[in-house]
């Protein structure tokens, strides 16, 4: 017999995320749950990355709950992404009066299905310092010498004390080997006084597989710089 709380039904609720993303970053965001169960959500919308096993906060209304990420991946041109939780037992369900609204209003469930495998992310981030020089696109003559934290060739997460905010398009410039690169890139996430993710959106797919290829050169570097410090 199928257990009828593996049933989930399409809603869209506006609800609020929080916890410690893929990074060990702190964040708290609202974010769309287009389909609910009594056991766990589909979310989507984060801006933040997700890893399995990972224990966030949901809240709906005024009731909060625990959940593990179940899966995730990102989702759109938008690099937004997608995650799949589970209410951690002895935990209550933030949207169960909206559950039994559904079945009262004789509402159709949708059956649980296994999620396609998803690409978690196409490019690896790897933190290493990389400097670039960063320009915001709505202040003439703003240029800001920074160094990278992590960095992909997708994006980067720099560290600052005044993050732009969330959606400014700005101008990066950085070396490729012995190539100057200018791209256009957009400010996907801001920290008050941490810091910014950043994503390349003027990059072509060669120069995003370029700039990966020295990004991972520079980490293996590193990596035998300190093994031979270590063993020194």
């Amino acid at each position: 017999m199928t257990d009828s709380s593996e049933f989930r039904f399409r809603v869209d609720l506006l609800i609020r995320v929080f916890g410690m993303d893929a990074d060990s970053r702190p964040f708290s965001q609202k974010a769309h749950a287009p389909n609910i169960s009594d056991r766990g959500a589909q979310l989507s919308g984060l801006e933040k990355h997700l890893r399995p096993g990972d224990i966030i906060g949901v809240q709906f209304g005024d009731t909060k709950a625990r959940c593990k990420v179940i899966w995730s991946g990102e989702a759109g041109p938008a690099s937004e992404t997608e995650a799949g939780v589970k209410i951690v037992e002895g935990q209550p369900c933030p949207w169960r009066e909206e559950i039994e609204r559904q079945r009262n209003t004789a509402a159709v469930p949708i059956s649980r299905a296994v999620p396609v495998a998803r690409e978690q992310r196409k490019f690896r981030r790897l933190r290493i310092p990389f400097p670039i020089e960063i320009q915001d696109g709505q202040s003439v003559g703003s240029h800001t010498q920074a160094v990278t934290q992590d960095i992909s060739g997708r994006g980067c997460y720099v560290e600052t004390l005044q993050p732009l905010p969330v959606r400014r398009l700005i101008e990066v410039t950085f070396w490729l080997d012995s190539r100057r690169i200018q791209t256009q890139a957009i400010v996907r996430t801001c920290d008050g006084g941490v810091g910014m993710g950043v994503e390349f959106i003027g990059l072509d797919e060669a120069t995003q597989n370029q700039l990966q290829e020295q990004v991972e050169a520079l980490a293996a570097e590193s990596g035998l710089l300190k093994r031979a410090q270590g063993a020194s």
